[in-house]
């Protein structure tokens, strides 16, 4: 929504257009801030706004802002040493695991702000349309 928009936004406003609470959302855009993917300004007309021109954050740069864990969980015990399948799996798992979060890395590294904004303008068109 910030890239949308050439004016900062309040997270109330923010809050509004995801049905979300404004109070998750200024937690969400703190993650975003220490990030430097946005910044705020108080007082009348502040709000939230992009750090930097929305074709230069990535949908990973904000995923990893705002996570804080690896994408794909894993098993918080380990298996049996005593078991053939046990004693194999958490390794064969995890090379499958770091491959598929390799390959979203990169993805989400290939979308753009400004790339989404587009997506949802035409969107927003084809929707006019009918």
């Amino acid at each position: 929504m910030l890239g949308r928009w050439d004016r900062s936004l309040t997270s109330a406003e923010i809050a509004e257009s995801l049905a979300s609470n404004p109070v998750l959302v200024r937690r969400i855009l703190g993650s975003l801030r220490n990030a430097d993917l946005v910044h705020s300004t108080e007082g009348r007309g502040g709000g939230w706004s992009l750090a930097r021109p929305a074709r230069e954050i990535t949908l990973y740069d904000a995923y990893v802002a705002v996570e804080l864990r690896p994408i794909l969980a894993r098993h918080a015990h380990p298996p049996s040493d005593g078991c053939e399948v046990g004693r194999h799996m958490q390794a064969l798992l995890e090379q499958e695991f770091h491959e598929a979060e390799c390959a979203m890395e990169e993805r989400l590294g290939r979308t753009t702000i400004a790339h989404l904004v587009r997506q949802v303008l035409s969107k927003e068109r084809e929707s006019a349309v009918r």
